[in-house]
């Protein structure tokens, strides 16, 4: 299993990591598969009793199958490592969110100018209509 280093890796030599990751796993994963169905079969002939040779193979069988485990795990892990790398090395992909919202943003700030202005219109307006009326009533 690769191990990750201190120093960032170029963007070629982390996707060959990530292949040769990939193509070991899936190797292993099938060569103890393999190994399994073989020795399921019970075709071996050796100089060993029958209940010892079964305990060999089942012993062997946990192994093989523990193995197809921790392939299947690293699988997981590198699918993991991949997806981390795409979201934080996918810059034109945030370039374009950061645009995108920066639109809406300035959008939303014309139109709540726009609301604003109109607010301060209509309550100038209003507020000259009751002034008159203050002024000009008996009331005062």
């Amino acid at each position: 299993m690769a191990t990750q280093r201190a120093l960032p890796q170029s963007k070629e030599a982390l996707l060959k990591s990530y292949t040769t990751r990939l193509k070991d796993d899936v190797k292993s994963m099938l060569e103890n598969f393999e190994e399994i169905i073989k020795l399921a079969k019970g075709e071996n002939d050796s100089q060993l009793s029958r209940m010892t040779q079964c305990e060999q193979d089942t012993y062997e069988m946990h192994v093989r199958a523990a193995n197809i485990v921790r392939a299947g795990e690293s699988l997981m892990k590198l699918v993991s490592d991949i997806k981390q790398y795409l979201i934080l090395n996918d810059f034109p992909s945030v370039n374009d969110a950061i645009i995108q919202n920066g639109k809406l943003f300035r959008t939303k700030q014309v139109e709540c100018d726009q609301k604003l202005a109109s607010l301060r219109d209509d309550m100038a307006a209003d507020l000259y209509d009751l002034e008159e009326e203050y002024y000009t009533s008996i009331y005062k």
